[in-house]
């Protein structure tokens, strides 16, 4: 997870200035900051049920969706009024939009590690609420233990299958909020790949 973070400051910074939040440097120092108070208040596993720590948490979710908002929403704006940024840079145009659609994977990974069954601390413990998404391992007993529980990197994989296949895969949503979250990313992409796509073919042509 805080590699995931890492990366998408890193990634936001790739961005071209008019995508960018000014100064450029507040969204990655926020971004760590945010990430750095979380190791503090519960290092190594996450397991420590504190209001404060979920709540920094969703703020720093929030923070960084935003901000990819911000950058999606203009680049797709630039390319419906024809702006004149990428307009002979279709490599440029591709990065963008590349950095753009990999940073909303990050983000939608970590709203379904957060809320997913009461978050990753909620995970951790015997006690947890029923899940929202079901995954191949819990149905398989004979390739998981009984008591498996998904980290961080089965939902970037849901994540990144949900933007790519535009549709579900392995893992099934069985609550509606996630089925809901599940059709936003999926729609996301595929506005964003599609109009990208597009206007990248047009360039070249």
């Amino acid at each position: 997870m805080a590699l995931a973070i890492a990366t998408a400051a890193m990634l936001h910074l790739a961005l071209p200035a008019a995508y960018r939040l000014d100064p450029a440097w507040v969204v990655p120092v926020v971004m760590l900051t945010l990430l750095g108070a979380l190791i503090l208040g519960d290092p190594g596993r996450i397991d420590r049920q504190k209001r404060w720590l979920r709540v920094v948490t969703d703020v720093m979710i929030g923070f960084i969706t935003a901000a990819n908002l911000y950058a999606g929403v203009h680049l797709v704006a630039d390319i419906l009024t024809n702006n004149k940024l990428f307009a002979d840079n279709a490599t440029g145009l591709l990065a963008t939009g590349g950095v753009t659609w990999a940073t909303n994977v990050i983000a939608f990974a970590l709203w379904y590690w957060d809320l997913d069954r009461g978050g990753a601390a909620a995970r951790a413990h015997p006690l947890q609420p029923s899940p929202s998404f079901v995954f191949p391992e819990m149905q398989h007993s004979a390739y998981a233990s009984a008591d498996w529980v998904p980290t961080f990197a089965d939902y970037l994989s849901l994540a990144f299958w949900t933007a790519t296949a535009f549709s579900p895969t392995d893992v099934s949503a069985v609550r509606r909020w996630a089925k809901l979250l599940m059709m936003v990313e999926a729609a996301a992409s595929l506005i964003l790949a599609a109009l990208v796509i597009a206007r990248a073919i047009n360039i070249l042509q």
